[in-house]
């Protein structure tokens, strides 16, 4: 399709629906959504110029997998966001059905450069993929270079999600593949510049690394230094549930080892976030040095076209922004510390559960120290249960009305919530583990005590946040 037409859909789509999509109870106050339509993986975080920029897989014309482009907002402060003109729409060939997912980075001429893949669909069912490069063209929009790789014998046509870095010496790339017989990995390439690029190996993935058969796709691969060693976050596709671990449709999570250039020699996979909607996570690292994660609160395939948002005409949102740090050799998240500024006036409860008045948490930031056993209810429709050595997230299924769980260790120590209309994000023992999800309980949900002892003693700070739109 053309540009220009696309365009003049897209500004159709947003005249007819910004209004209807605004007026959703359960859409965010300061979590990142798109105006209208689809939203899914974050795509090109990155600090340029002063200013953070975050892309986004972005349906602007519905809200199905479809119509793959790129949204893009920027800030100076992770809180203020601002929308700039759509960075990439599909109308080239070689991207046909879709621009899908990829990384930004700043080229040698210091200039903002985007690296995704085009997405091709054959009439037979096949398919195929590019490695595609966008340069922005100083007008606010990107001008596109075409595919600087194509697909490498040997994969089907799922290679995707290229992430790009300099170490210093050279561009790497890591893409999420899955090979002929099924097998997920992780690519690595080599470039001396971001048009040429040659192939290194596969550093991670299923039989690779003691982990044995371990999925048939790797999505959205992100491959960094923190502190003293590497880490890898992936997203495997393909992975049966093992007691209280996987238990998702798709998992995501990380491995920590040693990565000399060519080679990443790491240990066991842990899952990023335990709870029921966290996938296709990014991050990057600031000019204060930390390594800064946006990750997408949805996950594909799984209750997605039953979402109560979709006759507003948006689906899905972003989490909260966090920052990844080392506790003990364990790979912690928090939110970021510029999120402080959203704190209202605080409340704080100290008695036992039997006493606890009910809070509102339409928008708020929760501080929880807790012992013995109990629960606690986010409106009627979620509940956070605790009992030594385990915290457990149930929730109400929106489709078929049967609750399900997801639960995560705990050490007892405290327990942050950020709630913010139709999601959750738990922070286990200060960030060592953490469970995410959304949930749709109404107008103005109360936090209000549940089953326990009445004589189990709780400690709450409670502090509204104020709202954070999108401008």
């Amino acid at each position: 399709m053309k540009e220009s037409d696309l365009l003049h859909q897209i500004v159709r789509s947003l005249l007819a629906g910004q209004l209807k999509a605004a007026a959703d109870p359960h859409r965010p106050r300061w979590h990142l959504a798109a105006p209208v339509g689809l939203l899914n993986d974050p795509n090109g975080f990155i600090e340029h110029d002063g200013r953070y920029h975050l892309f986004y897989q972005w349906n602007p014309l519905g809200c199905e997998h479809r119509n793959k482009g790129w949204g893009h907002v920027t800030s100076t402060d992770l809180l203020h966001w601002q929308h700039e003109s759509v960075a990439l729409l599909p109308t080239e060939a070689y991207e046909s059905h879709g621009c899908y997912s990829g990384s930004a980075v700043s080229d040698e001429q210091g200039r903002l450069t985007l690296i995704y893949t085009g997405n091709v669909k054959f009439p037979d069912g096949s398919r195929t993929a590019y490695q595609c490069l966008a340069r922005a063209d100083g007008e606010g929009g990107f001008e596109k270079l075409g595919p600087v790789l194509d697909l490498p014998a040997g994969y089907s046509g799922h290679v995707r999600d290229p992430k790009v870095w300099h170490d210093g010496q050279q561009w790497l790339m890591v893409l999420g593949a899955r090979t002929l017989d099924d097998k997920g990995e992780v690519l690595l390439y080599r470039g001396e510049t971001l048009q040429s690029w040659q192939r290194v190996g596969s550093i991670a993935g299923s039989g690779h690394g003691g982990l044995g058969e371990f999925g048939y796709m790797w999505e959205c691969p992100d491959l960094f230094p923190l502190g003293a060693r590497h880490v890898l976050i992936s997203c495997p596709q393909g992975i049966a549930p093992v007691g209280e671990d996987y238990r998702n449709l798709y998992q995501c999570g990380w491995l920590a080892g040693d990565f000399d250039g060519e080679r990443f020699e790491h240990g066991a996979f842990h899952e990023l976030d335990r709870g029921f909607e966290f996938y296709a996570p990014q991050t990057t690292r600031d000019s204060q040095g930390r390594r800064l994660l946006f990750g997408w609160l949805g996950l594909p395939e799984e209750n997605e076209m039953s979402q109560p948002t979709i006759p507003y005409g948006w689906i899905h949102q972003m989490s909260c922004p966090r920052e990844l740090f080392w506790q003990d050799e364990w790979l912690c998240q928090r939110p970021v510390a510029e999120l402080e500024a959203l704190k209202g006036e605080q409340i704080r409860f100290e008695g036992t559960l039997g006493e606890f008045p009910g809070l509102a948490i339409d928008s708020a930031w929760l501080d929880l120290d807790l012992c013995g056993e109990g629960s606690l209810w986010f409106g009627a429709v979620a509940e956070l249960v605790w009992q030594p050595g385990r915290i457990t997230l149930r929730r109400q299924n929106w489709q078929s009305g049967v609750w399900e769980t997801r639960s995560s260790p705990w050490a007892g120590g405290r327990i942050t919530v950020l709630c913010d209309r139709s999601s959750l994000e738990c922070f286990i023992d200060e960030g060592r583990h953490s469970l995410s999800a959304r949930y749709f309980p109404g107008e103005k949900p109360q936090l209000s005590s549940g089953n326990g002892d009445d004589g189990c003693k709780i400690c709450l700070n409670h502090w509204p946040l104020s709202a954070c739109l999108v401008q």
